[in-house]
């Protein structure tokens, strides 16, 4: 039936699954051993992590190996597509409960806690505000400085990847390669200016709600940036392996999907978690 390209597609019993939940049970136990101050703590999670990527390798090489031999149809195609769309979706609302949060600490809940005088008498109801036992003699992130810089590096590396997926539709290579090899090298230029933010930033996640809501927003897209740009060089070295065709490359076209999801988070932290 898989090679039926009319029939419903029915892949081969698979050990990964299992070797994914093996990986994922590890991390739990790790996680749970290293919040307790128990021993064994980083030894589990380095070996769910160890699974982890060789299931990740194992999993995603046997989905390539049977796109690339032609098994696949039609119907496997719009699978991929509407799994890929509905996992932006989850990904959607998961930065939408951030920026909730956010817009409720910062319109709701501060002003509501500043006119508890009596009880947070140091408490500042101004944004940023640090908390109610603390000052808020911190200097909050600056929008115009490297925040300005990692907004014009994603806009580029959109247009850069829009360039290499036309030049895919063109069947031309050089173009393809050269797109994805520039977007990659913007997207590690992104993560190496926000790790230097971080290192310098003049308060931590525990600077009260403002440092809280920073680092989880900005911390959470920075991983979404790094997983991004995984996939990205996984398109590359593919690219450079021959694969991909004008009409067979719905892999190139999700890793694109979520890196322009990835750059619409970024001008709304900008915008939300920045400069106003």
């Amino acid at each position: 039936m898989s090679e039926n390209k009319q029939g419903y597609y029915v892949p081969t019993p698979s050990i990964w699954p299992i070797v994914g939940s093996l990986a994922l049970l590890s991390l739990a136990i790790g996680a749970t051993l290293l919040f307790n101050d128990l021993k064994g703590g980083l030894p589990m999670l380095g070996i769910g992590f160890a699974i982890l990527v060789y299931m990740l390798f194992g999993w995603f090489g046997t989905v390539i190996r049977e796109s690339e031999s032609g098994r696949y149809n039609r119907q496997v195609d719009t699978s991929f597509r509407w799994s890929m769309s509905w996992f932006i979706f989850s990904e959607v609302m998961f930065f939408s409960a951030f920026f909730g949060a956010l817009f409720y600490a910062r319109v709701i809940s501060v002003p509501m806690l500043a006119t508890q005088k009596l009880l947070w008498p140091n408490f500042v109801a101004s944004w940023p505000s640090s908390g109610p036992y603390l000052t808020n003699a911190f200097r909050p992130m600056q929008a115009w400085g490297i925040p300005a810089i990692n907004t014009l590096i994603l806009l580029t590396s959109g247009a850069t990847l829009t360039w290499a997926h036309w030049g895919l539709v063109k069947n031309n290579r050089v173009q393809l390669k050269l797109g994805l090899l520039v977007t990659v090298l913007l997207g590690l230029s992104f993560v190496t200016l926000q790790a230097h933010e971080y290192l310098h930033a003049a308060f931590s996640l525990s600077t009260g709600v403002y440092g809280c809501t920073f680092f989880m927003l900005t911390g959470f897209h920075g991983l979404h940036v790094m997983l991004g740009t995984t996939m990205l060089i996984v398109m590359l070295v593919r690219s450079l392996k021959g694969h991909f065709t004008p009409e067979h490359h719905f892999a190139f076209e999700a890793a694109a999907w979520y890196w322009h999801f990835v750059d619409v988070v970024w001008l709304l932290l900008f915008i939300f978690v920045y400069w106003l």
